[in-house]
């Protein structure tokens, strides 16, 4: 069993103006795949707080995996790709480029995400997009590699290679 945060950026769902739809499916979605949600929070539109708040989770509360959500796209206020960059210690992009890969496979606009992910001491931390639906399609498309990097990123598991 893996530890996880979710931050949800979000300026209007920090304030209560809007329900944050994207950060509770997550949290769903997680929980039905044996993952511990042990954080979750709402976070504005501010490069500092996010960084602040995934170095919290990454060396404080020592989370296996973070995951956001929002502020991946071209708004002024969208600086989660930012923030995360501003934190990891190891770029991991293969999986941001897989979502984009498989986002582009279902609407061309998935080629306006900034989102980033990379490791933090040993936290992975993801950026998904902000909307339910991309939310949905780009967890559900990592999740079957995800538990085998956590797995190394761990020490649990050591060779991606299948033995024959």
């Amino acid at each position: 069993m893996f530890n996880i945060g979710i931050i949800t950026a979000s300026d209007k769902g920090y304030k209560g103006e809007r329900d944050d739809v994207s950060g509770k499916l997550i949290k769903k979605i997680m929980v039905v795949e044996k993952y511990i949600v042990s954080k979750y929070i709402v976070l504005p539109d501010e490069k500092e707080v996010i960084s602040n708040e995934l170095i919290n989770m990454s060396d404080y509360l020592k989370l296996d995996l973070i995951l956001t959500t929002g502020g991946t796209g071209f708004s002024p206020r969208d600086v989660t790709p930012e923030a995360t960059l501003d934190v990891i210690d190891r770029n991991a992009p293969g999986i941001a480029e897989a979502m984009r890969y498989h986002s582009l496979k279902i609407t061309p606009k998935a080629m306006l995400s900034r989102a980033v992910s990379g490791i933090r001491g040993s936290t992975l931390i993801i950026n998904l997009p902000g909307s339910p639906k991309a939310v949905k399609e780009n967890l559900e498309f990592i999740l079957p590699a995800l538990k085998h990097g956590l797995e190394i990123l761990k020490g649990i598991a050591s060779e991606c290679a299948t033995k024959h």
